[in-house]
């Protein structure tokens, strides 16, 4: 907002101050004045003001040396001279030593209100881009990362200490497992974190593109080449280059990668000019590169410069104690961005994503939660909010169904408890048991020896007697 916005008018005609006041004051800055360079010094030191409006020339400290003492102490202030047209020389001289711009006696007011709306808007720009880092630096600090598993721990720790240095690095791990959160946590945990973090997918972009896209292009160095392009290594200067799934990289343009990350320079397609950048690498790849260069499809040369430091991210199915953790994590997110009030999962729920193996890792269980939120009508989500495959794979198997017995075994077992009981009654007395059951004691022996049944067979024990 201009309101916040207050600006320093030191000049030693007092018309002309109150001149540029009015003007900007109009446009909704707030102004202070000083009448000589030792006045406005000492308001710039007080009052922090955000833009400089100052005259060359002025009694006592001149505007140079003011420039010079408010530079020192804050460096980045923005300054604008006001210089009659022989101080030019001077003027230009004080731009390379970090003025913002200068404006020639007799001015334009337009052309002092549009000095001081630019110079507004390139510190609201870097404000804006100040708080983006800050929020960045924030949002990947290694003591955010939701785990409670000990291998993740460490991993976290290794982070840490491996972020300091400008070691190139290569990321292990499935798809979905968070390998770019990682390598974004290695940039802005480093003392490269306010540079650039430039991300390519060597597995998403077409294999005759690559080369424009790592290098830049000269204008006319292939058909469709209408202007000079620049490439991924020119904008990740000073900062750090996360080339994931580096294992889709053909081999012709490996020995070129290979090339700029040894000597830090390169040429653009078509152009003939060296340009050195200085970049950090950091790689990423769910591929098994020591079996591609056994296999003739990844540089061995290349694999050693970029495999300095190996670091491998275990998959979710590994770490089950945090699932609950980021199914939490992934709720409050999800609930927050569709305007949902929803207070947890069901136990049932949340028993199904624990036994659930995950393939698709942290990715997939995002998508899960996020879909669980949409499809809801309740405060809770339950078994059925969840996508149906996850749910079907973690249904019991249906128990083996029991073969039906054969009618005869059914008889058998029938007439043998039958029999049985009917001897303990008689006490084993196969004469009185026969009668019992209205049949012959040739029939009832007959039985007896058809049913395997002896003394043992009876509730008592007692023999079998006459």
């Amino acid at each position: 907002m201009k309101a916040d916005y207050q600006i320093l008018i030191v000049d030693d005609d007092e018309s002309i101050r109150r001149m540029l006041a009015a003007v900007l004051e109009r446009e909704g800055y707030q102004t202070v004045a000083a009448r000589d360079g030792e006045a406005g010094l000492a308001l710039f030191r007080s009052a922090s003001p955000d833009i400089v409006l100052m005259d060359i020339r002025m009694p006592g400290l001149n505007g140079i040396e003011a420039m010079s003492a408010m530079l020192r102490h804050r460096p980045g202030a923005a300054v604008i001279l006001m210089t009659a047209f022989a101080d030019l020389d001077t003027a230009v001289r004080a731009i390379k030593n970090g003025v913002f711009d200068f404006v020639i006696k007799p001015f334009d007011l337009a052309e002092i209100s549009l000095l001081v709306n630019r110079a507004y808007q390139i510190r609201e720009m870097r404000r804006e881009i100040g708080l983006l880092q800050h929020e960045l630096s924030e949002t990947y600090r290694l003591d955010r990362f939701i785990t409670s598993d000990p291998a993740m721990r460490q991993l976290c720790r290794a982070i840490e200490r491996v972020a300091q240095h400008n070691a190139s690095v290569v990321i292990h791990g499935e798809s979905g497992v968070g390998k770019e959160l990682l390598a974004a946590s290695l940039h802005y945990n480093g003392p490269r974190a306010a540079r650039p973090f430039v991300k390519v997918n060597c597995g998403a972009i077409p294999e005759g593109l690559l080369e424009s896209e790592f290098f830049g292009h000269e204008k006319g160095a292939f058909t469709g080449a209408v202007a000079r392009r620049t490439g991924r290594f020119e904008h990740a200067d000073g900062g750090t280059l996360f080339l994931d799934e580096v294992g889709e990289l053909p081999l012709a343009l490996q020995v070129k990668l290979l090339r700029a990350l040894q000597d830090r320079e390169f040429e653009r397609v078509g152009g003939d000019r060296t340009l050195r950048v200085n970049v950090r690498l950091v790689a990423a790849t769910n591929r098994n590169l020591e079996e591609m260069v056994a296999a003739g499809t990844f540089r061995q040369d290349l694999y050693y410069r970029l495999n300095v430091v190996s670091l491998s991210i275990p998959p979710l199915r590994q770490r089950p104690s945090d699932i609950p953790l980021l199914a939490a994590h992934f709720l409050r997110k999800f609930a927050a961005e569709h305007q949902r009030e929803i207070d947890g999962f069901d136990d049932h729920a949340l028993a199904i994503m624990q036994r659930y193996s995950w393939p698709g890792n942290v990715r997939e269980l995002s998508n899960a939660v996020e879909r669980a939120v949409v499809m809801s009508s309740g405060r809770t989500l339950f078994t059925e909010d969840l996508p149906l495959p996850i749910v079907e794979a973690c249904r019991p198997a249906p128990a083996e169904p029991r073969q039906p017995r054969q009618l005869k075994e059914l008889v058998r077992n029938f007439e043998a408890g039958v029999i049985a009981q009917a001897l303990d009654r008689n006490q084993g007395n196969r004469s009185r048991t026969a009668s019992e059951l209205g049949i012959s004691r040739r029939a009832l022996l007959y039985k007896l020896h058809e049913l395997n049944l002896d003394a043992g067979d009876c509730a008592d024990s007692v023999a079998l007697c006459e």
